[in-house]
């Protein structure tokens, strides 16, 4: 109680930001579901283990059933008398071994997974040698024929910047003030894990309900030469799904990676995933404070 003015402050519960990796294929996808088995659900079951009592988790976005994870980003808030678990090591300890805590740190009491988030980068890989898949590689990659490269980046260029992608989205989209207006930042393929894979990946600061994959099926029928590259932007311009285009299936598409403020440029921190703190350090440090703001603009 500050007697002077006749206010009374609550100190905010410690936040918890996790960094999730998951082999998306058992999971209905991220969000909790009654009956389904989710990321967000294992997540919090686990939490819920150790800390004796439900504490919801907060992505940073809402993977679909199929589709996996390496930089899938949460927060928790926990009481302070929970702030020394080493909360890495405690739920790998506990759950199956598809879903992983790469990183567990403590943020500040306003950081906050979704909304801070200014971009994120999607990777969807691409099988094109149709004598096989390798067996191992089959729950990562659609299987596709041979394809002509040269039209697909022609067509990639048309995605970029600021734009009304309706044409891209599918129907359970919740939309805000933004409407289906989104900007992507990048949009480039590189070699994939093995010689058969072309991977594309995507940033931008927000995305449609399956609009990766909407994108990922348009380029493909452009690379079958079923679309022509110059037909692409009218598609666009369209704003209307009603449209023959298929939508890649899930198993071929994963979140890389979340981009927050405190980690400077996309290209600098695209290298790689900050672990200055890690839960041993945590555990250590007590809480008299966050070690560095990460609030940011709200998407």
């Amino acid at each position: 109680m500050d007697g002077r003015a006749g206010l009374c402050y609550v100190r905010p519960m410690p936040r918890i930001k996790l960094i999730l990796a998951y082999d998306g294929t058992d999971f209905a996808g991220w969000q909790l579901q009654a009956r389904d088995r989710t990321v967000q659900g294992e997540v919090e079951a686990a939490i819920a283990r150790i800390a004796g009592t439900r504490l919801p988790v907060q992505g940073a976005g809402r993977t679909d059933s199929g589709v996996h994870a390496l930089g899938q980003c949460a927060h928790f808030d926990i009481p302070e008398s929970l702030l020394r678990i080493p909360w890495r090591v405690a739920l790998n300890g506990i759950m199956r071994a598809d879903v992983r805590v790469l990183e567990a740190v403590v943020a500040h009491p306003r950081f906050h997974a979704q909304y801070d988030a200014l971009s994120k980068i999607y990777a969807y890989t691409l099988w094109h040698d149709r004598s096989h898949v390798n067996p191992l590689r089959r729950r990562f990659v659609w299987d596709v024929p041979p394809l002509d490269l040269a039209a697909m980046d022609e067509a990639a260029e048309v995605f970029l910047g600021s734009h009304d992608f309706k044409s891209f989205q599918n129907a359970g989209t919740p939309l805000g003030p933004r409407g289906t207006v989104r900007t992507v930042s990048a949009l480039w393929r590189e070699g994939g894990v093995s010689a058969p894979e072309i991977t594309w990946r995507i940033q931008g600061d927000g995305f449609l309900k399956q609009m990766v994959r909407n994108i990922v099926g348009c380029l493909v029928a452009v690379g079958k030469g079923k679309v022509m590259p110059a037909d692409v932007r009218s598609i666009l311009e369209r704003r209307d799904r009603n449209h023959s285009l298929p939508t890649a299936p899930p198993w071929g598409l994963c979140m890389e990676r979340v981009f927050y403020p405190e980690q400077g440029s996309a290209g600098e921190a695209a290298r790689g995933q900050d672990t200055a703190h890690d839960e041993h350090q945590m555990a250590d440090s007590g809480y008299c404070g966050p070690d560095g703001s990460e609030r940011g603009p709200a998407d």
